[in-house]
Formats: structure tokens, sequence, C-alpha cells
């Protein structure tokens, strides 16, 4: 089915379009971002069930004005006399302009536009207001239920299904944009016990889909149930660099941490980010290659528009090892003297634009599973993540797997590892990958924080990568 835009948004676009006309007239540059999110968050377990409004839920606008060198917004959630936004609009101009001039810095100037309109809607199986919440209650605790009889050692499988779907549009002089689009994700959360304690995993499903997302929910749960009995029977490595494997999901982890908060160029502004005096150098081994972009990819951060009205791009962020470009918003593009990349992203309508990742990924290679694992004289296949953090001021490293299979004269033992904590630095990591995959997988189910706030929708995967490691 069509998704169709926001009834909000169609109702006061009228009044936007004629805010923007009127502050044009006194502004180098003025534009408004509005928004309206609605979705909602389904968990269930053996303790009951929850139905809660989704985080991401939001209704509101921005406006941003640049003039004399001064880039000034002001956000507002209600709209009736366009006059009176325009008169509060003004006076945030003018005490921002106040407040520039007694400080040293560079200056602010308009973007180069050019005419674009466009309209996008997206389309979904079904969406989750037609099944409705009884449905999809019924529907999880039926996996719940299915989940339980797979194994005596279990004493809870949860379950949550969420979706949001995002409508925006964009009005400057030279632009009028909308865009509706729905995203849904779940996860299979089995917790298991055993004399040795607690363990329990997790599956995660993702993508521009409505609540048919919940049938792929019942592939993954055998797989889930089997990796806790791992768990159980799991033990602890001994600490050293070893030959790895990385699964798709802690390859995309590596490329989202490594090379993707390495590479938002407004901390090359702030000259936090060591990968600025990397550009057309070698950072990896020749067969990487690494993307990120709206358009690279149909996830979760797949869109038309970013937050600022530029449009989404799939931008080459490393090319067969070298580092060829990093990721922008508006703002920072203009104080490097480059092109936006579309990546300028905010929490909401209240929150600042940042440069952020979208669908960051590695891509595909031609060697088999089978060929790095017989390479292997002694080390391990690493599967799933739980967490990661990066440096990108000196490039430091931490990526944590649910679990590690132990990899001895090229055959897998059957022992199990967990959980396992991959550190380095970046470009030795990335310089050491030996082997890469045809195979490729993309996650959108979890978010990404600027530091430790401002979180948004991001997607990470790409194939298989033989390298070596300091595993803990």
């Amino acid at each position: 089915m069509k998704l169709i835009m926001s009834p909000f948004l169609t109702k006061h676009r009228p009044l936007i379009e004629t805010v923007v006309e009127e502050l044009s007239r006194e502004f180098e540059y003025v534009s408004i971002l509005g928004c309206h999110t609605e979705g909602t968050r389904y968990q269930h377990g053996r303790s009951g069930s929850s139905v809660n409004e989704s985080s991401w839920a939001e209704r509101g606008f921005v406006c941003r004005v640049i003039d004399k060198g001064s880039c000034c917004e002001y956000s507002f959630n209600t709209i009736s006399n366009p006059a009176d936004i325009a008169l509060s609009v003004r006076n945030c101009v003018k005490e921002s302009v106040e407040a520039a001039s007694l400080m040293q810095g560079s200056r602010n100037t308009p973007p180069s536009e050019e005419l674009w309109k466009e309209s996008s809607c997206g389309e979904v199986e079904q969406h989750p207001e037609t099944k409705g919440s009884g449905a999809i209650l019924a529907t999880l605790n039926d996996r719940m239920e299915e989940g339980l009889a797979m194994a005596d050692f279990l004493v809870d499988f949860r379950l949550i299904y969420e979706y949001a779907q995002i409508s925006k549009i964009f009005i400057s002089s030279k632009k009028n944009l909308e865009q509706t689009y729905l995203w849904s994700q779940g996860y299979l959360v089995p917790i298991g016990r055993s004399e040795k304690g607690m363990k329990y995993t997790y599956r995660s499903y993702s993508g521009l889909k409505g609540s048919e997302l919940l049938d792929e929910m019942k592939e993954g749960m055998k797989d889930a149930v089997d990796e806790v009995r791992e768990l159980l029977d799991s033990s602890r490595l001994i600490p050293g660099e070893y030959d790895i494997i990385c699964n798709p999901g802690m390859t995309g982890l590596i490329a989202h941490e490594a090379f993707g908060h390495g590479v938002e160029m407004d901390m090359f502004v702030k000259k936090r980010a060591l990968a600025e005096e990397y550009m057309d150098m070698p950072v990896a081994s020749d067969k990487v290659n690494m993307h990120d972009g709206a358009s690279a990819a149909f996830q979760v951060s797949s869109y038309l528009f970013d937050d600022e009205g530029n449009r989404g791009r799939d931008t080459l962020i490393i090319d067969r090892g070298i580092l060829k470009s990093g990721i922008s918003d508006q703002l920072s593009a203009d104080k490097l003297g480059t092109p936006p990349t579309g990546n300028g992203k905010r929490q909401s309508y209240e929150r600042k634009a940042y440069a952020r990742m979208t669908n960051t990924f590695f891509s595909p290679g031609e060697d088999s599973l089978e060929d790095m694992i017989s390479s292997i004289e002694k080390g391990y296949l690493l599967e799933n993540f739980s967490s990661g953090m990066e440096d990108p001021k000196n490039w430091g490293i931490q990526c944590v797997a649910v679990k590690g299979r132990e990899i001895i004269a090229g055959k897998l033992t059957g022992k199990i590892v967990s959980p396992v904590y991959l550190t380095g630095f970046v470009p030795d990591l990335l310089k050491s990958i030996s082997m890469v995959s045809p195979d490729f997988s993309l996650s959108g189910s979890g978010a990404c924080g600027k530091g430790y706030k401002e979180m948004v929708k991001t997607s990470t995967g790409g194939p298989y990568i033989r390298t070596k490691g300091r595993l803990a």
C-alpha cells in the first residue's frame, strides 16, 4: 500500500510557504523543515505486554535563517498566524547577529541552491495501523510461546516490534519538497539459565516495511535459542592478537565505528578527526571499499532529502583502500568548501543538524567464507555485536562481539568464547583485511548517537571479512 503524506504537514504547508516568502524578502537565506513522525512500540514477554508511543514521535517545524554571516534557527510546533512566526524569527535573527558580532570565528554563507520540487511517498505491504494493536500483540504472544517451547533452559522469550512513519516537508525560496516513508524494527530476545548463570542474546530485523516484518521475525527464532545454548556453555578467551573473521554484523559495526564517525566532516571543522589528514591516502587494504548514503542502500536511513533539504546520495568513502571522501551536513560543507553529501540529520525538529551516518557498509568481495576459515591456523570467527565506540581524533576503536567461534588448523572446533572485545588502531585493523566475501547484509535495527546524545536512525552492514585484531 502507498503511504499518505501527513495531513498535519499538508494542512500547514501554505502557511509555511507564506512565512518563507515573507522572510526571504529580508534575509539572505530562509528555509523551514516540517516534521511529523507517528509510531508505536510493542513489547511482550512472560511478565506481560506494553504498548507505547514510539520514542521517535515528533511534530513541529524549524526555521533556518542565514544573514550577515550569522546562522539562526528557531523551532516551533504551533502555527496559526504567519506574521507571529515571522516576528519570532526576526527577533531570533537579531539576537544571533548581535552575538556573532561580538565573537571571532568563521562566517556562515547561504547555500547555493537550484530549483527543486519533488514528492516521495513510500510503500509497505501492510501498514501496522491496518493490522491493529490486538493482532500485533497476539502475534508476539504466539512467537513467545513457540520460542519458550524450543528449550527447557529458557526462562523468558521477549519480543519487541516498533514502527514509525516519517513525514517531512522542506521549503525554501528554491526548494519545495515532501517525503513520507515507514520503517519497522523487531527484536527476539531469548533468555536462558543454567548452573553457570544466565545468558541472553538477540536477533534484530528492520527495513522500510510495515507489519509484514513480524513474519520475518519467525525465521530467526531457532537460531537465537541455539545461540543462548552456546553462550551458557561459553568461556573467556586468552587475550592476544589473533587472525579473525567478522560476520556481516560485526563488519558493519567496524564500518560504523572506524570510518563512519571518523569521516563526519563537522568534526573536520572542529579539528577533532584524524581522517582529515589522510584524504587520498591509503587507510585500508586494497580489498576494502566503503559507502555511506541515503541512496546507497534501501534501509531505515534511506530518504529523498536530508533535514537541510539536500538530496540523499551514495558517497564512496574508501575506494580500494584509499580514503576518498567524508560525509557532511550543509554548514560544515560550506566551511570546508565541499559539496554537501546529504548527511545533515536532526534527532528532532528541536535539535541541531549534524553530519550523521545513514546506510554505512563495506562492499562485498569474492572470497568464500569456507576459504577464510581454512586459511586460519588459530583464530576466531566473531559473530553479532552488542556495542562499539571510537575516538575519531586518535582512531582508536572498540567493538564488542556477542561470541567468537574458535578456529584451529582451518576448522571450527565447536568451542565458544563470549563476550569478545576487539580493539586497535583503525588503519592497522583495516589494512590487515586480506579476504572479503560476496555475502552481504544490512541491519537498521539500532540507533547512533553523536557522542552520548543526538540519536538518529542508521543502518550498517557488509560481508564477511578476514583480518587481524587484538582480542580480550
